[in-house]
């Protein structure tokens, strides 16, 4: 009978998911004319672009801009929005001789903006997020906020922080001095949290490559694991610890009603909460009733109301209503508003990684939630929330690519000081930039501390670990924790060269190798992470640079050896963005120690110039390069959140929003939160773009 209920829920939505698949959605044609595009465009493309994307048998990059009319604008946005971002990005043209002046380069992009935002508007705008299920994590803060848990219902490794002693307390405004965390490389002891016995979790869902672990093209649901969810819902109700003193919602949903006359009507009472929680929107009457025909039957059968209760909470956590994150059918129209459930949805998975709770719903229940000032009264409330650390859990680790550390092996004997007892640096590393992300957004400090802050929070192992980078203010009480418990203080920075995400020791380790650091993808790290400006791979046929020096080069500086290693052209290109970006970190060593001299006895070269324009000849100046071009870096973060938010690839539409969030932010001194309310407040964020059949609630 459960099966039965489930298959029946999920044959329709899946069905409803393969015809979205099979869909296209359509764009308009642009009512431009045929004519040939601004003189100021024309101009341009002829003198600087042409004579590599056009002129020669072969195309640069395949983008031909020898016949390029503003009709062919009009209807490429994503070839306009390509062309800004290499262009207010100074990569193109990438030769010195044909370079533009700094006058000509903006008035071209702001031209290039007036077509991209024209040609988005006639277009459909935004691009749909693909119907997808739940993560790992996600389902399992669902599970918690459903059933009211006192534990987590598995463990997972994906979590690299944990907070001991409740540090975590957003409503405060203020991060605490001291802080007692664990980390994942701790080992065994750190997976032994309060959990349900006999529970198993489903397989970790991976970060999409330049993304996040939510994006709705990652998040498929096939027959075996469709199989898996509804074996997993049985396990979670019936685990020996899904008891009363650990589930909050005990007494309301699975306790017997006092009086058993009526208990029919008892039972529909307490289940239209409890799908409506679940399902994320107002359950419809012949939901209601299959869901409460399924515990009267097992009831006639014999069984316990409690045992009948927990089998339709199995059944509920297993249906695809549950599982799926989608939007609803936008009508005729290939893009609409989310309605009130939806938006509610869509704001409680981004902040909190889970369901909705009981006031946003009744606020989209009443259909107000949409109204702004309603939904900055929520986000007020919700950035306030304790839950809100299910954020800090998911996105800063993935944002940062922190992940990336715990395969970090420096060799132990030219690096013996990163490896201590049994355990390593790394698991005292990677929670510096997490500490300092949560103090930022906690205290709504400007995003500019995130690039170079004034405090950071160490343990005394990791302190000791920075060696000539130690703070001024040396910890001398509090000690490093026990083995499984680790104490963190905040500390004052004067040293630029350390504090932000950039320079932090756990970046620099995981962006090295064994023996020595990699300045390319340091550069690469800093291009994405930072910039939002991933760059292409290399080609296949390019062999790596070796960690050791090969014969004839172990008097060379890296930047020598590296410099021989990429005679390509087809390497100029990306070696010319990412080298400058790269280099500028290579005063720090493999494990994030500063050095002057190359074991070689060559100093160390890291001079170089940011977006052709910002010297710097050390690290402190590289910062203060990034924070001239400070507003790149908070457009490139709302970026990131933005595409978090939506669990998708940001499309040309999202361009144009994005420098919209931007402005407001600026104009609040950069403040964090304001950043995450821009996002929420967004076009694309309260927008759905569906196919005509997308699902409708089964």
């Amino acid at each position: 009978m459960t099966q039965r209920l489930i298959v029946h829920s999920c044959q329709s939505l899946i069905i409803t998911a393969l015809t979205i698949s099979l869909v296209a959605t359509t764009c308009g044609n642009a009512t431009a004319d045929e004519s040939v595009p601004s003189d100021l465009i024309a101009s341009a493309f002829r003198r600087h672009c042409v004579e590599c994307h056009g002129d020669g048998d072969t195309i640069e990059g395949d983008v031909d801009l020898s016949d390029l009319n503003l009709s062919r604008l009009s209807n490429s946005p994503e070839l306009v929005a390509n062309l800004i971002d290499v262009l207010d990005l100074q990569e193109m043209p990438p030769n010195a001789d044909q370079a533009l002046d700094p006058e000509s380069r903006q008035n071209l992009v702001t031209e290039l903006k007036s077509i991209l935002h024209t040609s988005v508007t006639t277009q459909d705008r935004f691009a749909a997020t693909p119907i997808r299920r739940m993560n790992r994590f996600q389902y399992n803060n669902a599970v918690i906020d459903l059933f009211g848990l006192d534990c987590i219902v598995f463990t997972l490794p994906e979590r690299m922080m944990r907070d001991h002693k409740n540090y975590f307390r957003p409503e405060t405004g203020k991060m605490a001095d001291l802080v007692n965390v664990g980390s994942r490389p701790l080992g065994k002891s750190q997976m032994i949290e309060p959990r349900l016995a006999g529970v198993a979790a489903f397989p970790q869902d991976l970060r999409a490559e330049h993304g996040y672990d939510n994006r709705g093209d990652h998040l498929s649901l096939s027959p075996l694991l469709m199989e898996s969810f509804l074996k997993l819902g049985q396990s979670i109700t019936q685990s020996p610890d899904f008891v009363a003193s650990r589930v909050g919602i005990w007494q309301s949903f699975f306790a017997p009603p006092d009086n058993t006359d009526g208990v029919g009507n008892e039972v529909r009472r307490r289940l239209e909460p409890f799908l409506t929680k679940a399902f994320r929107r107002s359950v419809t009457p012949e939901q209601l009733e299959r869901y409460a025909s399924f515990v009267d039957a097992r009831l006639a059968r014999g069984a316990s109301f409690t045992d009948a209760m927990k089998s339709v909470a199995a059944a509920t956590i297993a249906s695809p209503n549950f599982l799926y994150l989608y939007d609803k059918s936008s009508g005729e129209q290939p893009t609409g508003a989310l309605d009130d459930f939806e938006l509610a949805s869509r704001l409680s998975f981004f902040l909190w990684g889970s369901l909705p709770d009981e006031q946003l719903l009744d606020l989209a229940g009443r259909g107000i939630l949409k109204r702004p000032d309603v939904l900055d009264r929520q986000f007020d409330r919700m950035v306030n929330d304790r839950k809100l650390k299910r954020f800090c859990d998911s996105f800063p680790a993935q944002w940062l690519q922190l992940e990336r550390i715990i395969s970090s092996v420096p060799d132990e004997q030219r690096f013996p000081k990163f490896y201590f007892a049994k355990y390593r640096d790394s698991m005292h590393m990677m929670l510096e930039p997490l500490l300092l992300f949560e103090t930022v957004l906690i205290e709504n400090l400007p995003i500019t501390q995130l690039i170079d802050s004034d405090f950071s929070y160490r343990s005394v192992t990791l302190e000791d670990a920075y060696g000539d980078l130690r703070s001024e203010s040396p910890m001398t009480k509090g000690g490093g924790g026990a083995p499984t418990v680790l104490k963190f203080h905040r500390i004052p920075l004067a040293d630029r060269r350390t504090g932000g995400v950039i320079t932090n020791a756990a970046v620099m380790t995981m962006t090295s190798g064994p023996d020595r650091s990699h300045p390319i993808t340091r550069g690469a790290w800093v291009a994405t992470v930072i910039f939002n400006n991933p760059p292409d791979p290399p080609p296949a046929d390019v062999p790596a640079l070796g960690e050791k020096p090969a014969d004839g080069e172990e008097n060379l500086t890296l930047r020598e050896r590296l410099s021989l290693h990429r005679q390509r052209s087809d390497c100029k290109g990306c070696h010319e963005q990412i080298d400058p970006l790269g280099f500028a970190l290579e005063n720090f060593d493999a494990i994030g120690q500063w050095r002057d001299q190359y074991e070689n006895g060559r100093d160390v070269d890291m001079a170089g110039t940011l977006m052709r324009q910002h010297e710097f000849n050390d690290v402190v100046q590289f910062k203060d390069a990034i924070l001239v071009e400070k507003d790149r870096f908070t457009r490139a973060l709302a970026g990131h959140l933005l595409s978090f938010a939506l669990a998708r690839q940001l499309g040309p539409a999202d361009q144009i929003t994005l420098d919209e969030i931007t402005g407001a932010t600026i104009d609040d001194d950069y403040k964090i939160q304001t950043l995450l309310k821009m996002v929420i407040m967004s076009a694309p964020f309260q927008t759905k773009s569906t196919p005509a059949n997308s699902p409708v609630a089964p």
